[in-house]
């Protein structure tokens, strides 16, 4: 069977290598610091195996025909983008915020995009690769990081121009059994209860950085590869158990040590292959695509998970009906709606790429997402503001049991009369977790720079819309022009994309 339970996965995770370090020490992957980002990873085979849920966390692969987990199936209709998207919607309220899974689907769909026109355009044979890759992926229902960030050095120099050359991941040595890797990604959610690692670039590249030009995928605990992670949960509690509670992340700064990859797992190679350098940039912005197309569906999450707890404490402390807490709360509301709308009609205007791959819709896309981005330090401050600094400076969970103070803690805790002292104990508390937490800060950074920073949507999104026959609705409307030619705002499909690509870089 395609779809595995979570026993399956977390067996598989804690027979791995040791290669994790946490604050000095070299751990496994069942320590207690990464049960956390398990517990949301749970969700995610706990909901595939759930009758009620079968229709939006299963799929039928096209490989095999076989039912497997959504978390590992490439897009083959405008409806996989729609259910993918409400997914990963619904799957995010389960757990508060991020569902981590979401990186893993989105570069494999960029893989299985790009490795096919790499080999249209040069007779390679690199999604032979990729599709004996992805049936061992789907048939173990693999958890996967996307590792895209490196360290960058020098921010104003390309790869090769930096100081020190490892300062982006790069191969070091091509061979014909594979190639040896040298280098460092940041910023890898999940990958510390991964099970395999994919790499890919970061930016285009020039003739002059083959080197660069690299994708691959590997076991988690391969040789070579050491992970420097950095946990962070909500905090412990010790007598209000709640979902919430148990949610956590942990970050990877992943060093590659000289690592051998067989060739079997690489599908882009630039020392051996110079060809393949210009891809690189084509599989780096079509996986940003993918994972920012997947953040209008948990982006909308969190802004309701926000708004939920906002509504909550507002109605705790008896302002629900005041017209300011309904704007606050309306403007969250509609931030998600939005959000999530755009990510819809992205998928509505998708379309199928040569190698069977449904892309949706760029500048839609890139529109949910910096809106998102641009909203999420407000939403944190609106339920800051209607929580009240309690949620800041609330004594431990301790004192509200104690014997000696319990009962005064819970006397002068109480706002509205209709709500017990317990359930407005565990509303503050929930907030404690959800906006001051060590993993709220996290999760704030997350919502602006995560698939891209606002900046990142603007620079892709001005890229693509032709501002010429925009300007014509003007002229016409001034005079300037007589005749106003039919104007629709542009679609970025898959084969524009190529052509663009090709244009680029001269290709015939």
């Amino acid at each position: 069977m395609a779809i595995k339970t979570y026993n399956d996965y977390f067996s598989r995770i804690k027979k791995m290598r040791k290669n994790l370090y946490i604050a000095g020490e070299k751990v496994t992957r069942d320590d207690e610091r990464l049960s956390g980002q398990l517990r949301i990873i749970r969700e995610t085979y706990d909901r595939a195996n759930d009758p009620e849920w079968e229709d939006l966390c299963t799929a039928t692969s096209h490989l095999t025909g076989e039912k497997i987990n959504r978390f590992t199936h490439i897009h083959q209709s405008v409806d996989d983008l729609l259910k993918k998207q409400r997914m990963t919607r619904l799957l995010c309220h389960r757990v508060g915020g991020c569902i981590m899974r979401c990186m893993g689907i989105d570069v494999m769909n960029a893989l299985s995009v790009v490795t096919y026109e790499m080999d249209q355009f040069l007779g390679t044979d690199t999604n032979q690769n990729f599709l004996k890759y992805l049936r061992y992926w789907q048939d173990n229902d693999i958890c996967a990081n996307c590792a895209q960030t490196d360290t960058k050095g020098d921010r104003l120099k390309r790869p090769h121009e930096q100081v020190d050359p490892d300062l982006y991941l790069r191969i070091v040595e091509s061979r014909p059994d594979g190639i040896v890797v040298r280098g460092a990604k940041i910023d890898n959610t999940t990958a510390p209860v991964s099970d395999e690692i994919i790499a890919i670039p970061t930016r285009f590249m020039t003739d002059k950085d083959n080197d660069y030009a690299v994708a691959f995928a590997i076991p988690a605990d391969w040789e070579g590869v050491k992970m420097l992670v950095r946990p962070t949960r909500m905090h412990k509690v010790k007598y209000g158990q709640a979902p919430g509670a148990e949610m956590g992340d942990a970050e990877s700064f992943t060093i590659f040590d000289d690592v051998f990859v067989p060739r079997e797992r690489v599908f882009m190679d630039g020392k051996a292959d110079p060809r393949q350098t210009p891809f690189a940039g084509f599989l780096a912005l079509l996986f940003a695509h993918y994972h920012r197309h997947s953040y209008t569906g948990c982006k909308p999450a969190v802004s309701e998970v926000l708004a939920s707890a906002a509504a909550l404490v507002a109605e705790y402390n008896g302002i629900e009906r005041t017209s300011h807490v309904r704007d606050k709360l309306c403007h969250m509301i509609t931030t998600a709606e939005l959000v999530f709308a755009a990510g819809q009609m992205s998928a509505y205007r998708a379309e199928k790429s040569s190698s069977g791959t449904w892309i949706p819709d760029e500048i839609l896309t890139n529109a949910g997402r910096k809106l998102a981005g641009e909203e999420i330090y407000n939403e944190f401050k609106i339920v800051a503001d209607l929580a009240g600094g309690l949620c800041a400076t609330l004594p431990f969970e301790e004192e509200f049991f104690s014997k000696e103070t319990g009962k005064l803690a819970n006397k002068y805790l109480m706002r509205n009369p209709k709500i017990s002292a317990e359930n407005q104990h565990r509303c503050f508390r929930g907030i404690e977790g959800m906006i001051v937490s060590e993993v709220a800060g996290v999760m704030q950074v997350a919502g602006l720079h995560g698939g891209g920073s606002p900046q990142m949507e603007v620079i892709t999104m001005m890229g693509r819309y032709d501002l010429e026959p925009l300007k014509n609705i003007a002229k016409y409307l001034f005079g300037i022009e007589k005749e106003l030619p039919k104007y629709e705002r542009p679609t970025v499909t898959p084969r524009k994309m190529l052509e663009r690509f090709r244009e680029m870089y001269g290709k015939a």
